[in-house]
């Protein structure tokens, strides 16, 4: 079966458009008749948007008219989802939220009971059981409030780092108007820290506006003007991170993960001894890696893809340098407050200005539109060229071409020692792809 739905990251799209209540709650429905438990209990959470408590009602109603019983959790990030479907044993989780996109756009994913998100193939199913239509069901089940849920989530994150005193540390959150804006400021204060906060007041509408990590020259400059000794960005489901040192410098989730690395392979939790990161992290990176001798593995873009290599190997850590870092012993997804508490862990009191870890190389990325994104794999030009750029980089650095997976683009991404060398070699590829393929 085929996926038409859903993308890397569920079913995402403007709301009340592409993502109706009608289609929330078809969806629900079938996710709800294709669990085991005679009458399922679903987890349902969301982010800050407007749309999220249309979206609610809708998720709650498909789950009870399959007979299911649908908990409320409210606003909390999308990392307490697996978390509490461990704790309370339910039978499924869904979480409401368009990640970082604006606020008029919003999405359905959905956490099966072991907290993995869904497989392609589940997914598919969702899709036949929705086309399908409703089964009979003869009972109608319950909707009801899900009391302590963030209370939950924090103590499960004091439990893993309740060893970091944070006395004296002060710490500027950006809170994106999201998920993050409660459980962020209270972590980090019942640790110590001496904690300020922006985009912390959401409105519905303000999520990810000019904030956030995909704004992160705000939280850069809040860092600087308030003298603070670093900075932490949160999207707007929370389950990813950027920091900023004291010098308002962005450190983003490749760097933060060679950290983490190092510090879990020198304290012997680092489970064997390898981390899971995707084509797109920098060749710095594996530089870093092979010198404190921690193997990587390297996937397709996604963080589905970073967790499929950590399970089938075994490993606990993984990330993308978007800033979604999976740390396998705290949980099954990417969590942007236990990524910025695993960070201050690394640092041991230390100063993320002075944080050593990896020496990035200069890196460019050009979107090149092509009116056939299958004639790239067929180009013996743009293949010969590629070869030989690769060739005069080798050891050094790296080239990367690849189609872009939801646009007619083709991604033209670089690497080399130098800011020069690294425009130069961009541009010749892309003076090449655009000629063959544009």
């Amino acid at each position: 079966m085929t996926r038409n739905l859903f993308g890397t990251d569920g079913v995402r799209g403007v709301a009340g458009e592409v993502v109706t209540a009608e289609l929330a709650m078809g969806l629900a429905r079938a996710a709800t008749s294709l669990c085991e438990s005679g009458r399922p209990r679903v987890l349902v959470i969301r982010d800050t948007r407007e749309s999220g408590e249309m979206l609610e009602a809708a998720i709650a109603a498909g789950v009870a008219a399959q007979g299911g019983e649908a908990l409320l959790g409210g606003v909390l990030p999308t990392p307490a989802a697996p978390l509490l479907l461990s704790r309370y044993g339910f039978d499924l989780a869904v979480v409401l939220s368009a990640s970082h996109n604006p606020f008029y756009d919003n999405g359905i994913k959905f956490f099966g009971a072991d907290g993995d998100k869904l497989s392609d193939a589940t997914e598919a199913l969702i899709e036949g059981q929705l086309a399908a239509g409703p089964s009979q069901q003869r009972e109608i089940g319950r909707i009801s409030d899900l009391h302590g849920g963030l209370e939950d989530y924090l103590r499960e994150l004091h439990e893993r780092f309740g060893d970091l005193d944070l006395s004296g540390k002060r710490v500027l959150l950006d809170c994106a108007n999201g998920a993050t804006y409660l459980a962020g400021p209270a972590i980090f204060k019942r640790l110590g820290a001496t904690v300020e906060t922006i985009a912390d007041s959401p409105d519905g509408r303000n999520i990810n506006d000019n904030c956030g990590s995909t704004h992160i020259e705000t939280l850069a400059a809040g860092v600087i003007a308030g003298g603070h000794d670093i900075g932490f960005a949160f999207d707007g489901d929370g389950d990813r991170l950027l920091a900023v040192d004291r010098t308002g410098a962005v450190v983003d989730g490749d760097e933060l993960l060679a950290l983490a690395a190092v510090h879990l392979n020198r304290s012997g939790r680092l489970s064997g001894g390898g981390v899971a990161v995707t084509v797109m992290t920098n060749f710095g990176f594996h530089k870093a890696m092979a010198e404190a001798d921690i193997e990587v593995a390297t996937t397709q873009v996604g963080d589905r893809y970073v967790l499929e290599a950590l399970r089938e190997r075994g490993w606990t850590l993984g990330g993308e340098q978007s800033g979604h870092i999976i740390e396998l012993g705290f949980a099954p997804s990417g969590d942007g407050i236990a990524s910025a508490l695993l960070t201050l862990e690394a640092l041991a009191g230390g100063d993320l200005a002075s944080r050593g870890g990896m020496q990035k190389l200069p890196q460019r990325l050009v979107n090149v539109r092509v009116s056939d994104l299958g004639a790239l794999a067929q180009d013996l030009v743009v293949e010969q060229a590629i070869s030989e750029e690769s060739l005069a980089l080798q050891g050094r650095g790296r080239v990367l071409i690849r189609p872009s997976g939801t646009e007619p683009l083709v991604r033209v991404m670089v690497e080399a020692p130098t800011e020069e060398e690294t425009d130069a070699v961009c541009e010749r590829l892309v003076a090449i792809v655009e000629s063959r393929l544009g």
